[in-house]
């Protein structure tokens, strides 16, 4: 992996097309008409994946898995069409529908999914597999079967690269002051303030900005849903200032004032990790070559899921994308690109996908076959099991936009000294003017 833009999602993207996606219902009429490339000579089908997996581990993954399926597949050909970022990625299959040429498949985040759907641009998973629950479907995480769905309750996508939040620590530095791995955030907050002091701040964020929010950000949200209550409710209503979200935010304020939290920018938790001024990072897990990277080797990298919160019970936040299928795509591509898709979520896709570039597997029938890598990134089983109960946000137009009101109320308590229920409560009144407008 060598540019860190694949790997760490952000929300930025998320509603850089809208505008040209309010149009796209009349520019598809979800016919199956054929390409110049549906069928070339010999019976070809030729099928195209626009995705981001421009560069490292992941293009060449992506390369030897498409040239596995080709060789078992001889009459389907599989064009990569590769796209430098997400922004990129999303103008390019909004521009496609518009153009009357999109890719048979892309890769999707949940948001772009919904508005493809209500244009009526891609089909669901149950017009080309025959079926809402189609074979495969119970082998992935239940968080991940969750994420394949919109609210609409229909199955829309399959899933590709995902991942979600862990903590990276200086092990040196814990066992030093004689501190455990913390299952719950007040241990994480005991141990955080014991560690701190001496030019050493615990753990460093990033709340990010409103267009982009970052991991200061999903810190938030992931405290939110540990303490009972996430900060969007499965219909997309703004929760955001609960009690669980106002004990979150005051949590991340008794830390900062303690000295235990620092607010960066450009990943800074990994950043102060590396240069052992930090002791803690939360990162995607799929970002452990990064942090491994800037550790250099200088002390033990150890990884654990997040913790506990009020409710008793763990939470995480689910990052990545998944495919969806436009829906000018062929009978015949259609057919294609569905056994394209399952290739890429079997098994044994999964574990050469996931050794080679950081995402976990999306079922654990994978790690069955994974054992050399696991012996080594122990991490890999830990963080996957997350997956079973990971969420991602709402699939729903105005979540984005609002998730950058708890931007601002992060800013605002982190760097301002806002009073935690009083920057929550700004915030939830814009969220729910951004709801109305965006219904």
């Amino acid at each position: 992996m060598s540019s860190k833009s694949p790997v760490r999602r952000t929300a930025a993207t998320v509603l850089a097309a809208a505008c040209a996606l309010g149009a796209l219902g009349a520019c598809s009429s979800g016919s199956s008409k054929s390409t110049a490339a549906d069928a070339g000579s010999g019976g070809t089908t030729t099928i195209s994946f626009m995705q981001i997996m421009i560069s490292g581990t992941q293009k060449s993954t992506l390369v030897a898995l498409t040239d596995a399926f080709q060789k078992a597949n001889p009459n389907i050909k599989v064009d990569l069409q590769y796209q430098p970022d997400y922004g990129t990625l999303h103008a390019k299959e909004t521009a496609g529908v518009a153009a009357h040429n999109p890719p048979t498949i892309g890769q999707v985040y949940e948001s772009w999914a919904a508005e493809y759907a209500k244009s009526q641009v891609i089909l669901p998973v149950s017009q080309y597999a025959g079926s809402d629950k189609p074979a495969g479907l119970g082998d992935f995480y239940q968080g991940v079967q969750k994420d394949l769905r919109l609210p609409d309750g229909k199955l829309w996508m399959w899933p590709f690269n995902k991942s979600v939040q862990v903590i990276f620590s200086n092990q040196n530095m814990l066992q030093a002051k004689g501190i455990n791995p913390p299952t719950t955030w007040d241990e994480f907050a005991t141990a955080a303030k014991a560690v701190s002091g001496n030019g050493v701040t615990a753990i460093s964020v990033d709340p990010g900005t409103t267009a982009s929010p970052g991991g200061g950000t999903i810190l938030f949200q992931a405290l939110c849903a540990a303490n009972g209550t996430p900060d969007f409710a499965p219909d997309g209503t703004p929760q955001i200032n609960s009690p669980a979200a106002v004990q979150a935010m005051s949590y991340l304020a008794d830390l900062k004032k303690a000295g235990a939290l620092a607010v960066g920018t450009n990943f800074p938790g990994e950043t102060a990790l590396g240069a052992q001024k930090g002791a803690f990072d939360m990162s995607s897990a799929a970002g452990y070559y990064f942090e491994n990277q800037a550790v250099g080797g200088k002390f033990t990298l150890a990884t654990q899921v997040l913790p506990s919160g009020s409710s008793g019970k763990p939470a995480n936040v689910l990052s990545g994308t998944n495919i969806a299928m436009f829906a000018s795509a062929s009978k015949a591509q259609q057919a294609a690109a569905w056994k394209y898709m399952q290739f890429l979520a079997s098994a044994e896709s999964q574990a050469q996908w996931s050794s080679t570039t950081g995402y976990l597997p999306v079922t654990p029938k994978a790690l069955d076959q994974m054992g050399d890598f696991l012996a080594k990134n122990p991490y890999m089983k830990t963080a996957a099991g997350a997956l079973d109960y990971a969420f991602a946000q709402p699939a729903l137009p105005w979540v984005a936009k609002a998730q950058g009101e708890e931007v601002v109320a992060l800013q605002k308590v982190l760097e301002q000294g806002t009073d935690p229920a009083a920057a929550l409560n700004a915030a939830q009144q814009a969220a729910v003017a951004d709801q109305k407008a965006g219904q």
